[in-house]
């Protein structure tokens, strides 16, 4: 018999919602961003992410050749500023389809019916 001492719900979210990550990130990248303005608009949206996740996360898509970026002054210190390129944006759909058709089958899978 396996006896479950911790509660293991929280582990399992964390992957759910690291599975996701990426995903809302780029979404919100149709749209120059820095990293701050990128955590209040993914937080506001029930995504709240650590710093220590999201910087290396855009370095990753930036050498991925995903994102633009550019170091801007405006009102305040220098910022990097961040955007999906063309290959972002193309992955981004992908991805989105690949999202809703995944949400599609659970959905099904998780109200008992058959696909």
């Amino acid at each position: 018999m396996v006896k479950l001492t911790d509660n293991p719900l929280p582990k399992l979210e964390l992957e759910l919602r690291r599975g996701a990550l990426v995903l809302a990130v780029l979404s919100q990248l149709r749209e120059r961003q820095y990293g701050y303005s990128l955590r209040q608009a993914l937080a506001v949206r029930g995504m709240p992410i650590e710093e220590g996740t999201l910087y290396p996360l855009l370095r990753r898509l930036e050498a991925q050749g995903l994102l633009a970026s550019e170091w801007r002054i405006e009102d305040g210190p220098p910022r990097r500023y961040y955007r999906l390129n063309d290959a972002g944006e193309h992955l981004l759909a992908e991805l989105t389809a690949s999202w809703n058709a995944l949400a599609g089958t659970m959905a099904g899978l998780l109200e008992g019916g058959t696909t």
